[in-house]
């Protein structure tokens, strides 16, 4: 039995390449900056033009060097990373475009007056929304009443007892319920209540209902997806001490995934929040404060901004900046939703998870 013996000893050069200091990489970076910033300054580009152009060089150059300092494995590494910062940084830039854009045009109107007043006896300038506000808040609460304690005992009833063709039919009917375009929710509700209260029926809990069934579908699919992460280890000790099976739902199962479950709701209000479609149809609109849900049109923010919009009246610059300052509030109101769902979060977070 032979073996085969190397022509000669194995050297650290052949195992090991040359790398690049940390710098150089932030200094290719600069200077495909300085290189598509001259060219736009030539050529008259965009800045979104000059930042394409800047990560088509980057994308190109970087890993060319490392290619020829660190070799083929490190520049493919360099390649790939290239990739998806650039990926990220375009993901970003429509969302970064949007929200200066919002703050930009929004805070010329956004004081308080506009957060104090509503739009009664107003036609030009001044006015707020006030009636707006108010009645987004009270036709999301509503819609989160109805829409919680349905979407968690469904998705309950799919994870811990749901087998066979029932469970599979839920499950399908989830899936076509969350593709359903608002406007369609909106016709439902319509219709639904027209039928007790005749076709001129306008009030906010027609909107809440609207806006429930676009929130049923992901209330269920957060917290199913948070029931089957729930280790079943808790389940069998719970059931090993003899508690039944539905209070180890309560105390263990929900108790574990609260604070998943707390962020899939608050992000399922956060999605139907700005939905305008829907109360347009249900709820329509109103210059005044309504505190009733089952009495008479309601405001609401997204329909307030849409109306401004479309119809600015005689002097179009005051309902254009009304509307920009209702889309901010929209905005800040969405911004703070997401922001309670994060401190929810950690208050229900098990102490080993934080």
């Amino acid at each position: 039995m032979t073996t085969a013996v190397p022509p000669g000893p194995v050297t650290l050069s052949q195992l090991t390449r040359g790398s690049l200091p940390r710098w150089a990489p932030w200094a290719v970076v600069g200077g495909c900056l300085a290189v598509a910033l001259l060219l736009g300054l030539l050529l008259g580009f965009t800045p979104l033009a000059m930042f394409m152009v800047a990560g088509v060089l980057n994308l190109i150059i970087l890993p060319v060097v490392s290619w020829q300092v660190e070799g083929t494995r490190r520049a493919r590494d360099r390649l790939a990373t290239v990739t998806v910062t650039l990926a990220f940084a375009l993901a970003m830039l429509p969302l970064l475009s949007l929200l200066v854009t919002v703050v930009e045009n929004g805070s010329a109107r956004f004081d308080g007056t506009f957060l104090s007043s509503d739009m009664v006896g107003v036609v030009g300038e001044g006015g707020g929304a006030l009636h707006a506000i108010i009645g987004t808040l009270l036709i999301t609460a509503a819609a989160a009443v109805i829409s919680v304690p349905v979407g968690i005992m469904c998705a309950v009833y799919l994870v811990e007892y749901g087998k066979g063709r029932l469970a599979r039919a839920v499950t399908v009917l989830v899936d076509v319920m969350t593709g359903i375009p608002s406007i369609v929710a909106g016709l439902f509700a319509f219709a639904f209540f027209s039928i007790f209260f005749g076709p001129s029926v306008r009030f906010g809990i027609g909107g809440a209902v609207a806006l429930s069934v676009l929130m049923v579908p992901i209330v269920i699919r957060s917290v199913e997806e948070m029931l089957k992460l729930v280790p079943n280890e808790l389940r069998e000790a719970s059931y090993a001490l003899g508690v039944p099976k539905w209070l180890t739902i309560i105390r263990v199962v929900l108790r574990t995934a609260a604070a998943g479950i707390a962020t899939g709701v608050t992000l399922s209000i956060s999605r139907v929040i700005g939905e305008t479609a829907p109360l347009l149809i249900i709820v329509g609109a109103t210059t005044r404060v309504n505190y009733d849900l089952f009495d008479g049109r309601m405001a609401s923010l997204p329909v307030f901004t849409y109306s401004s919009y479309s119809i600015p009246g005689a002097r179009p610059e005051f309902g254009v900046d009304r509307a920009w300052a209702a889309a901010l509030t929209l905005f800040i109101i969405v911004m703070l939703l997401n922001l309670i769902a994060r401190f929810i979060s950690r208050i229900f977070s098990l102490p080993n998870s934080r």
